[in-house]
């Protein structure tokens, strides 16, 4: 092969040795009950006491998914993202929800609770991080067992803010909100796609300019901050290429 046609090569070659998507253990496959792993299920980091989110595997419409039931609780189930993977650039997934909170609001402490998430840790370097925010993580991920992410964003479902709305919340500004869905509870399933590198640096950007690794991917439910209750469904979640 002479050196031009190498050059007109290189594309073709570079394409054809892109990793496959990572599979995302689907719900659809687990029989009803516990979910089963690789997910793991997680409380609220350092608040043992704050009843946990029911999570679990249930039948509904035919199909096995994920049901999230809160009760003045917190939770979620994580999916740990294999070592070296690449981030995915876009995820796809489909979720119901069946009772709404009613005294959620996100721009508030006393608020900042979601019936349902689906949300993208990531492993940003902590150099990238302001000094305070990268001590606090630091001392986190010594003293508790469990995934601590460096920067997240979560897609959600709120009962306020229209489609489309982005902000902080409000405990951390390391972790960024994303509506997707909003009003009251429908009972019907919503299919969802989004661009999880294109919205990391519109939210992120400021602090770096490329995707950085992930450490997993969290479904989950809150509502220990306005003592609510909710119900959603989620089905499986694919990465795409």
């Amino acid at each position: 092969m002479n050196f031009a046609w190498a050059l007109l090569a290189l594309p073709l070659a570079a394409q054809a040795a892109d990793p496959a998507p990572v599979r995302i253990a689907p719900f659809s496959a687990q029989p009803a009950g516990a979910v089963q792993k690789p997910w793991g299920l997680f409380g609220l980091p350092g608040k043992p006491e704050t009843p946990q989110t029911d999570i679990h595997v249930e039948p509904i419409d035919g199909k096995q998914v994920l049901a999230v039931r809160t009760d003045s609780s917190y939770g979620n189930a994580i999916f740990p993202w294999p070592a070296g993977a690449p981030a995915p650039h876009k995820l796809q997934w489909s979720w119901r929800l069946d009772e709404a909170l009613k005294r959620s609001d996100l721009k508030t402490k006393s608020g900042d609770d979601v019936a349902l998430k689906l949300c993208v840790l990531f492993d940003m370097p902590l150099e990238a991080l302001p000094w305070a925010e990268r001590t606090y993580i630091r001392m986190a991920r010594s003293s508790l067992r469990q995934p601590i992410p460096s920067a997240s964003i979560c897609y959600i479902w709120d009962t306020q803010l229209p489609v489309g709305t982005t902000l902080p919340n409000a405990f951390t500004q390391r972790l960024r909100y994303v509506v997707v869905d909003t009003g009251p509870a429908t009972k019907r399933w919503t299919p969802h796609t989004v661009d999880v590198k294109a919205d990391f640096l519109r939210l992120f950007g400021g602090e770096t300019h490329t995707l950085p690794p992930i450490i997993g991917i969290g479904i989950g439910g809150d509502a220990d901050n306005t003592q609510g209750r909710s119900l959603g469904f989620v089905g499986d979640v694919q990465a795409l290429p």
